[in-house]
C-alpha cells in the first residue's frame, strides 16, 4: 500500500458496499466505486463517492473491497459477481495489490481466484460483513469481524487496511477458509435457532399454549435467547447461506430446519384462510 491513507475501490455499491464506501470516505481515504447498476452509481455519487459503472473509468488503487451480490442457482452456489470482479481487478493489479472480499462465498474461492485469477500475484483476503441493515449503528461497518488470508502477507495487508486505518475490531482466522465457512455457518446457526421457534410455535399451538407466554418465559434464562416466529425465513442471507453450507456436505438437521421453514409457512398459510 501507500504511504498514508490508502486508494481504495469498493466494487458493489449495493446495501453492503455503499455504507462501505460512506465509512472510507468518512475516514478520509480516497474512495472510488463500482456497480453495473446505474441507479446505485449515483446514489453513490449523492455522497460524494466518486463511481463509476463504466470499470475503464475506475484507476489503479491500493485495496479493492469486493461487496458484490452472491446468490444460487438451483440451490447451488452461484459466484459468478466476485470472478468477473476479480477478473477485472486482474487487469490492473500489482503484487502490493489488496483484495479483500466481503460478499459471501463458499470455502476455497479465496484460494481459486488467487491461483486462477490473479497467478498468485496478490494480497487476499476474506473479511465478510456482517453489517444489519436494520441497526446500521449498532451492527454496522464497524464491529468485530472475522478475517482470513490466503498468505501471512495477504493477512498483514489485510490487518494494516482494517484494524489500522478503518479501525475495526478483527479476529484472526488461521486460514482463509475459516472465515469463509464462519460467515456462511453463523448464517445458518441463526436459521437453526428461528426454525426451532417456528417448530415450537406450531406445537404450541396443537396443545393449545400460548407460545409468546412460553417463549418469554424461556428467555429468562441467561443462557436462552429464543427468537421471534415471525412470517418465515426471508429476506436475502439465510436462506441463501444455509443452502451454501449443504451445498459441500450432506446436514440432516440443517435440512431439516429448512423443511421446518417451509412447513411452518404453510401453517401460516391455513391460519390466514377465513373458516
Amino acid at each position: 500500500m501507500s504511504k498514508g491513507k490508502p486508494k481504495v475501490c469498493i466494487a458493489g455499491l449495493g446495501q453492503i458496499g455503499f455504507p462501505v464506501a460512506k465509512y472510507a470516505k468518512e475516514k478520509g481515504l480516497e474512495v472510488y466505486g463500482y456497480d453495473i447498476s446505474a441507479s446505485a452509481v449515483e446514489n453513490a455519487a449523492k455522497a460524494g463517492i466518486a463511481a463509476s459503472a463504466n470499470w475503464e473509468e475506475i484507476p489503479a488503487v491500493d485495496a479493492y473491497i469486493i461487496s458484490v451480490t452472491t446468490s444460487q442457482v438451483e440451490g447451488c452456489p452461484n459466484l459468478s459477481a466476485v470472478f468477473d470482479v476479480c477478473k477485472k481487478i486482474s487487469q490492473t493489479a500489482v503484487a502490493s495489490t489488496l483484495v479483500s472480499i466481503e460478499s459471501t462465498i463458499v470455502p476455497g474461492t479465496c484460494r481459486k481466484v488467487f491461483a486462477e485469477t490473479f497467478g498468485g500475484k496478490v494480497r487476499l483476503v476474506h473479511a465478510p460483513h456482517r453489517y444489519w441493515a436494520d441497526q446500521p449503528k449498532e451492527h454496522g461497518v464497524n464491529q468485530l469481524r472475522v478475517i482470513g488470508a490466503v498468505n501471512d502477507e495477504s493477512l498483514q495487508a489485510g490487518l494494516t487496511l482494517y484494524r489500522d486505518v478503518f479501525g475495526i475490531p478483527l479476529h484472526a482466522c488461521p486460514s482463509a477458509e475459516v472465515a469463509e465457512m464462519c460467515k456462511i455457518t453463523e448464517n445458518s446457526h441463526r436459521f437453526l435457532q428461528i426454525a426451532f421457534a417456528e417448530d415450537l410455535k406450531m406445537l404450541c399451538a396443537k396443545i393449545g399454549m400460548d407460545f409468546e407466554a412460553l417463549r418469554a418465559a424461556m428467555n429468562t434464562k441467561w443462557n436462552v435467547d429464543l427468537p421471534e416466529a415471525r412470517d418465515g425465513i426471508g429476506r436475502h442471507c439465510l436462506p441463501k447461506d444455509i443452502r451454501y453450507v449443504t451445498s459441500l456436505a450432506p446436514s440432516t438437521l440443517l435440512n431439516a430446519a429448512m423443511q421446518v421453514d417451509k412447513q411452518y409457512r404453510e401453517w401460516l398459510t391455513k391460519q390466514k384462510k377465513p373458516q
